[in-house]
């Protein structure tokens, strides 16, 4: 995740979410609440029970970055809304032949719709395609998709029901004056902006845009904290009499802003990504997340909008579901960690969202783990053995060491601590293979004693259908690199 480059206090906040998931959904008090739900995990939760737990959470909507099948088979007759996404390696195919686009529909839409009675209700032609960072990879493809993707929706005699939506990056646009009044597209993507957004309008669907105010705490040190939640802030933003005391509201209104001096200020809005890590930060943890989450869900549930939008309604996603530990990195440790459920689907804290009888999450229901044991570092060997260094490099490489490093979750561990930890990660993903615990000189040791230590977690792995390491959306080759990274910290706190 990136962010743009406006001033500190208007904080316009941008996303490098390239990433599979769903997104779940609820309504209130006239609002929309949702959550993605990201499948690039080594052992994902099986889909009947992710269906079940956005069943016992009172969740009616969901959105898939691409068609998974056993996602979408799980779905059928459930009632619960669906938005399918289309990943953007697949735009420039789409583009350049509307039967493209209609085999795509045939096959990930209708075939569903018929057979398994999915409720679609969205498309979401690609994701983020127009960030700063991509430098124009997607330009010239997406909208031609889009408009394949329409003609194909309404051959298929979906157009009615199913409406076709890009998720944005809300560095798509920008202020003049650091203030909401001042927001506009990007001048470079302006004149595709319009052509887009008049399309949209034409068939009547929604702007969808992805707003992350952790982000601005996260690139700038000087950004001020309590703007980025919801519970007060002792310096707000003035813009002509409009009052904002925080950085979603007026990141929100600088869209509206931009949507309304180009004419369009009628446009429904969808906010497709929102949320806050737990770790992986100094500033992703559970307090900030609950506080910044349930403050959000508060600011919905009052059936309150924007000072531009004052009565709304929000329709608004939560990021994300459950935690991701196969996802690219590259932003930040933190990409692994945005889930309000660990990987397992336990909650992570208490979160209300109005529609359980104990207002809190619900826990995923029929989860089968591994045996419990784990495997650390062993107590009688030596951290100076030229041994240590590549093993931990090669573990984390291979595996997930996120929670390690300043101000984590796992910060509070000494090196023995860190190196059991690589190891356990590696093991775990390995589905405990007993080969998976033999790093050279007799480093490692299995144990059945619970090695977790304060806010630090030594996970059990889930039991999945597969029996090797590698889950759906893995990304080994970036994982690699930027575990690395981790590598290098922890061979460093060793050598003190």
């Amino acid at each position: 995740m990136k962010s743009n480059k406006m001033s500190w206090l208007y904080g316009v906040v941008s996303s490098m979410v390239i990433t599979m998931g769903l997104i779940m959904g609820v309504g209130v008090n006239g609002n929309s609440l949702g959550a993605n739900w990201g499948t690039q995990a080594t052992h994902p939760l099986p889909a009947h029970i992710v269906v079940q737990m956005l069943k016992d959470n009172g969740f009616q909507k969901v959105k898939l970055f691409e068609a998974d099948p056993s996602a979408l088979k799980a779905l059928g007759k459930t009632g619960i809304e669906v938005m399918v996404g289309i990943p953007n390696d697949l735009l420039a195919f789409l583009s350049s032949d509307v039967s493209a686009a209609e085999n795509w529909v045939a096959h990930n839409l209708s075939s569903y719709v018929t057979s398994y009675g999915v409720n679609v209700r969205y498309v979401a032609v690609g994701n983020e395609q127009f960030l700063r960072t991509l430098n124009g990879t997607y330009n010239a493809v997406t909208f031609p998709a889009l408009q394949n993707i329409q003609s194909a929706l309404v051959k298929a005699g979906l157009a009615s029901e199913v409406k076709a939506t890009i998720p944005l990056n809300a560095d798509v646009y920008q202020s003049s004056t650091g203030l909401p009044s001042g927001g506009d597209f990007r001048p470079d993507i302006h004149d595709l902006m319009l052509q887009i957004i008049q399309f949209l309008s034409d068939n009547g669907s929604p702007v969808t845009i992805n707003i992350y105010p952790f982000i601005s705490l996260y690139d700038d040190p000087n950004f001020p904290t309590d703007y980025a939640f919801f519970d007060g802030f002792s310096s707000p933003l003035n813009d002509n009499g409009k009052t904002y005391s925080n950085v979603f509201d007026a990141n929100y209104d600088t869209l509206v802003w931009s949507l309304q001096k180009n004419g369009f200020g009628n446009m429904s809005i969808i906010v497709g990504e929102i949320g806050w890590p737990t770790d992986g930060d100094k500033n992703a943890n559970p307090t900030n997340a609950q506080r910044f989450n349930q403050g959000f869900i508060n600011h919905v549930s009052a059936g309150k909008g924007t000072p531009m939008r004052p009565s709304g309604p929000i329709d608004a996603y939560l990021f994300s579901l459950i935690d991701e530990d196969a996802k690219s990195i590259q932003p930040g440790n933190f990409e692994r960690h945005w889930g309000i459920f660990y990987y397992d689907g336990t909650p992570k804290y208490r979160l209300n969202l109005g529609l359980t009888q104990t207002n809190s999450l619900v826990r995923a229901k029929g989860v089968q783990y591994l045996a419990r044991k784990w495997c650390v570092m062993n107590p009688s060997a030596n951290l100076n053995d030229p041994q240590v260094a590549p093993s931990v490099s090669y573990a984390c490489a291979n595996a997930d060491c996120t929670s390690l490093g300043y101000g984590t979750s796992c910060s509070n561990l000494d090196a023995t601590g860190n190196v059991s930890y690589a190891f356990n990660s590696y093991y775990q993903q390995q589905n405990q293979l007993d080969g998976a615990c033999q790093f050279p000189d007799s480093l490692s040791v299995i144990t059945a004693e619970d090695p977790s230590s304060g806010t630090c977690r030594f996970i059990i792995q889930i039991r999945t259908d597969t029996s090797s390491g590698a889950g759906s959306g893995s990304c080994g080759f970036v994982k690699t690199s930027a575990s690395f990274l981790l590598s290098v910290f922890m061979i460093l706190i060793i050598s003190l």
